[in-house]
């Protein structure tokens, strides 16, 4: 599911505007955006929680040439699914 068919699926059952249905999604999208870019961690119960983590420094290699490269650390954003999501899809 894309974007799009979510905006859809939401006008369909809420019976809302689509343009309202987008600024809703485009919203929720940018809420947790903003939280996680601080640094917290956004849980929605039942469905799961979203949270940075830091990817140490480590050391690679370039497929073209062979050589050794050095991959510097960074943010990652994990998603971990709550119990409830993970029972409705078993």
């Amino acid at each position: 599911m894309n974007r799009q068919q979510l905006i859809a699926r939401i006008v369909k059952q809420t019976g809302v505007s689509k343009s309202l249905a987008s600024k809703m999604v485009a919203t929720t999208l940018a809420a947790i955006s903003k939280a996680l870019k601080k640094g917290d961690a956004v849980t929605l119960v039942g469905f799961g929680t979203f949270k940075t983590t830091v990817r140490k420094a480590r050391k690679g290699r370039n497929p073209q040439t062979g050589g050794t490269i050095r991959i510097p650390r960074r943010k990652a954003v994990r998603f971990s699914a709550g119990k409830s999501l993970k029972t409705s899809i078993n």
